[in-house]
């Protein structure tokens, strides 16, 4: 069963009990204008039925008052294992609104609060971290971990291989088993994209 949540018309519901969390960074959260990672996600729940919420966010606060409202106000916070964050930035950061934030700021702004999910980059920035900082921000978030790719958009969106990445978790849970099934199915966009696991 398919259907709409009034207030949020472009969220799929589904008797699911997978979710998909999405933040997405934008210029201006007023401008009402469906974006590629609201597509993407939408064809995620026709495609797979796997459900997903998608908040835009333009600025650090507006981040944290998105995660404020999933941590205190979603009962079905226990049931999205991925966090994903559609965001420009560099290495280990993020950009909102020409401000650049470290992970370590963010795992300040996350922390305790993503306890066993899987935080999840798309390409809109490369994801490089050493181990002291994969390590900090795992441990003050207490996130399983962390994935995203080395390698920038380049004309390749990483949509796609999201996508597959979700729908694999839904089947499966155990992580390891889910990479490694990734690369075997995907190889070529995994390596093209340089998919990456922290954890």
């Amino acid at each position: 069963m398919l259907e709409k949540h009034p207030q949020y018309p472009q969220n799929q519901l589904i008797d699911s009990e997978y979710f998909i969390y999405c933040l997405e960074g934008v210029n201006d959260i007023d401008n009402d204008h469906v974006t590629e990672a609201q597509k993407s996600l939408e064809h995620l729940a026709l495609t797979y039925e796997i459900a997903s919420i998608h908040k835009t966010c333009d600025t650090i606060e507006g981040l944290e008052d998105s995660l404020n409202a999933l941590v205190l106000d979603d009962h079905n916070f226990k049931d999205y294992e991925i966090i994903y964050l559609v965001m420009p930035g560099e290495a280990n950061t993020i950009c909102l609104n020409d401000y650049h934030y470290n992970l370590q700021e963010i795992a300040e702004v996350f922390e305790g609060r993503l306890s066993g999910k899987i935080v999840h980059f798309s390409n809109a920035k490369i994801l490089d971290l050493d181990d002291e900082e994969s390590q900090y921000f795992l441990d003050i978030t207490g996130a399983k971990a962390v994935s995203g790719y080395g390698n920038t958009y380049n004309g390749v969106p990483s949509s796609n291989l999201d996508k597959a990445f979700f729908n694999l978790f839904k089947e499966d849970d155990n992580m390891f088993d889910v990479v490694e099934e990734l690369h075997q199915k995907h190889y070529a966009v995994c390596k093209l994209l340089d998919f990456r696991l922290y954890y």
